[in-house]
């Protein structure tokens, strides 16, 4: 399949061309590059416009599928409500919300079957996108009106220690700008991205020395220094230096409750295969997936997927506890996504309207826990400063046998 193929935005080309002029030696490491094409204020792919997400956009997440994503994750937000002991305010704080669909389809499913819950909910949304900010803002109006608790804040703007409740984020870690490592014969080095002096391609791939020490440290906990006998040259790999950064600043808000992030990725001993020797970086344009990050610039998604054994490992430093990482397909069934598909099953009607209800309401349901697709993805869920008695385990890391 052919890579649609355009220059990216101009704008954002320039100013992406103006930093790499500005730079000492003409270059910017990759991590940089991807920050901008995706976050720029004005001409980034995330924070210029809303209407690329979504069934008619570059890509999909589950709370596009329907309400059914969105009400069993509530499910597991009102178990972990009741396993804190029905605080008020109990906060959530969803990170990277999209559109606001997720956010919607949990107060739709708080309002109907938890009306308690929903009573001590305070809803706040972290979002970097003016745009997708004010996406979020027109679709939750309705609750503001009916007075439910929404607010709008940046990370840094959370007070340390204010959250009681849950943090959660779906399909957002993988979109967290990386350094990319390739292997040569001087050893590790880092990819920068330059001018190019092809006038069809605006940007070029180089190699340099690396940008960080920390990034040291990185490959010493994954295996790669010393350098393994078993890798080739060449083999290129992400570091994602960012994202522990993050997790960082989020455990120091949390008071007491749950971080949940769901995402694709991988434990570190996958990530860092010898047969990985590309990476994972992906990018996505018009539902087409393709490994070429320079071209499209600003008008196309660039991720990563996640290493989950760092992200485990960085909350041990930060005070959080694994609770579990189980696949998002088990997850989902403990928090009676089998017992939807069964419920759609017994529907005996032969009207075309409730009969295609049906089939699209199941083959979302089938979507959701493809072990080829959205099922693999992983459910990671920390803990900090909860009760010394829960009553049980959280209820989707009860995984129940496959139907």
């Amino acid at each position: 399949m052919a890579i649609p193929v355009n220059l990216g935005k101009p704008e954002l080309c320039a100013v992406i061309h103006d930093r790499i002029k500005r730079s000492p030696q003409g270059q910017i490491p990759f991590a940089d590059f991807m920050a901008l094409a995706l976050y720029h204020p004005e001409h980034g792919y995330y924070t210029s416009q809303a209407s690329q997400l979504g069934m008619g956009g570059d890509f999909a997440t589950s709370s596009h599928l329907g309400p059914d994503f969105a009400e069993l994750l509530a499910e597991q937000l009102v178990d972990m409500w009741q396993q804190l002991h029905q605080p008020t305010p109990f906060h959530l704080v969803e990170m990277g919300a999209g559109q606001g669909q997720l956010a919607d389809g949990i107060l739709s499913h708080l309002q109907r079957h938890y009306p308690d819950c929903l009573a001590a909910v305070h809803y706040t949304l972290v979002e970097t996108s003016a745009a997708l900010r004010q996406a979020q803002q027109m679709r939750l109006a309705a609750w503001q009106a009916q007075s439910v608790p929404i607010t709008w804040q940046e990370l840094t703007e959370i007070p340390t220690a204010s959250i009681t409740g849950c943090c959660f984020s779906n399909e957002l870690v993988d979109a967290i700008p990386v350094h990319r490592v390739t292997l040569t014969s001087e050893g590790w080095q880092e990819q920068y991205v330059t001018s190019s002096v092809d006038s069809t391609q605006p940007f070029a791939m180089t190699l340099g020395p690396l940008s960080t020490p920390k990034l040291i440290p990185y490959l010493e906990q994954v295996g790669l220094l010393p350098i393994p006998a078993s890798y080739p040259d060449g083999y290129t790999t992400e570091i994602n230096l960012a994202a522990l950064d993050w997790f960082a600043q989020i455990a120091e808000k949390l008071h007491c409750g749950y971080l949940l992030t769901i995402d694709y990725g991988y434990p570190a001993e996958r990530y860092y295969s010898p047969a990985r020797s590309q990476g994972t970086l992906q990018c996505y344009y018009q539902h087409a997936h393709h490994n070429e990050p320079l071209i499209n610039v600003g008008t196309q998604d660039i991720t990563a997927h996640v290493d989950f054994t760092a992200l485990e490992r960085q909350g041990d430093r930060c005070g959080l506890t694994t609770l579990g990482n189980v696949p998002q397909e088990l997850f989902l069934m403990a928090l009676g996504l089998g017992d939807r598909l069964n419920q759609l099953a017994q529907i005996e009607a032969t009207d075309p309207q409730t009969v295609r209800y049906a089939l699209q309401r199941r083959e979302a349901l089938h979507q959701l826990m493809n072990p080829m697709g959205l099922g693999k993805f992983n459910v990671l869920i920390q803990g900090k400063g909860l009760p010394t008695n829960p009553p049980s385990p959280l209820k989707g890391l009860t995984v129940p046998p496959l139907m």
